[in-house]
């Protein structure tokens, strides 16, 4: 079959379109029939050997995908050949005390579909059957594979973890990103407001027909939570959803209201930033740390993707020999919205 695979950590020249055997499917397991993959940065870290690309032999990149069941294993009789499935990327061992509470990202043996076991980039993928789910009726299988990283994300963010509610106001920083995005999505429809950043104002017009009621420049705002607070009388937001680290942690802490939250899930900008302790503890800030999401997130958030009728944004579509392309696309931060590679039929 025809895999996106690296054999070593390092630039955009590791990555190779390979010829590689496809996968069977184990006990429990079921092999999927990829029509669609989409990427996320996930893929440029582990490319880049900062996890997962140490093992030998290659290894295929890729996290999201949507297909069709082509195989299934003994054990595995929840799901039948020639279903049309979405797969949660999240893996975890199932057993220990934080799944049988439910809680499958806090799993000592967390990892990810791309990470920890060979990826989606390829014409067939071998994963759990408890991580395939009925892909939503009204989504293409590009739609449907934009979905699972990023919309489990940040729906685990905004609905989980800072437990969201109506007529809250959400500052999300970065729109454009493909969790950014889907944070923008989830809080509109669970009947909050949105004020999102962006160095580019073409992407906070297009945030703002997406339904982000304001927007800010943080190249042309001299200070960009002043801002904000100007936006809310200055009272703050209720809720930051931070993607992007370093950069915009000290903006968090000026932004956010008094007993406010800061849900965080990313460091895209660098992983150590200096905490103000102070606006910490005299403004009753509450800190949340936010890892992808339980089997229960992903099955809510797809109820919620369907009942809604809502679809993702997707920024391209490109082959799966385009691979290395769609990756500089997304290096670059260019797009807006998910990058999807067809795969197969």
């Amino acid at each position: 079959m025809k895999a996106v695979a690296i054999r070593a950590g390092g630039g955009p020249e590791v990555v190779r379109i390979e010829d590689l055997p496809p996968p069977r499917a184990a006990a429990g397991e079921v092999v999927i029939e990829v029509r669609a993959a989409a990427l996320n940065h996930l893929d440029i870290w582990v490319r880049s050997g900062r996890r997962g690309a140490g093992q030998a032999g290659p290894h295929i990149l890729g996290s999201d995908a949507a297909g069709v069941v082509a195989e299934v294993g003994p054990g595995a009789e929840s799901v039948r050949v020639g279903q049309e499935v979405i797969l949660n990327p999240a893996l975890s061992c199932g057993r220990c005390e934080w799944c049988l509470r439910g809680e499958h990202s806090e799993c000592a043996a967390f990892t990810l579909v791309g990470l920890g076991r060979p990826g989606t980039f390829a014409e067939r993928v071998a994963v759990p059957a408890a991580s395939v789910f009925a892909k939503p009726a009204h989504l293409s299988f590009e739609e449907a594979a934009a979905l699972p990283l990023a919309y489990l994300t940040a729906w685990r963010m905004l609905m989980t973890r800072a437990e969201l509610r109506p007529g809250e106001t959400v500052l999300i920083h970065g729109i454009g990103g493909g969790v950014a995005l889907a944070g923008l999505q989830i809080a509109r429809l669970a009947g909050a407001s949105c004020i999102v950043t962006s160095s580019s104002d073409e992407k906070l017009r297009r945030a703002r027909d997406l339904g982000a009621e304001a927007a800010v420049n943080y190249r042309t705002t001299a200070d960009v939570a002043e801002a904000v607070r100007g936006l809310t009388g200055g009272r703050g937001v209720d809720v930051v959803m931070d993607t992007v680290g370093a950069a915009t942690w000290p903006a968090d802490f000026a932004a956010v209201r008094r007993g406010g939250r800061i849900v965080l899930c990313g460091v895209t900008t660098g992983a150590a930033a200096e905490t103000p302790l102070q606006p910490l503890y005299w403004n009753q800030i509450t800190i949340l740390g936010s890892t992808m999401g339980s089997h229960e997130d992903f099955r809510l958030m797809l109820r919620a993707v369907a009942a809604a009728g809502m679809k993702p944004v997707i920024d391209s579509r490109l082959p799966l020999d385009r691979a290395l392309e769609a990756m500089a696309r997304m290096e670059s931060g260019r797009q807006f919205g998910k990058i999807v590679l067809r795969v197969g039929a």
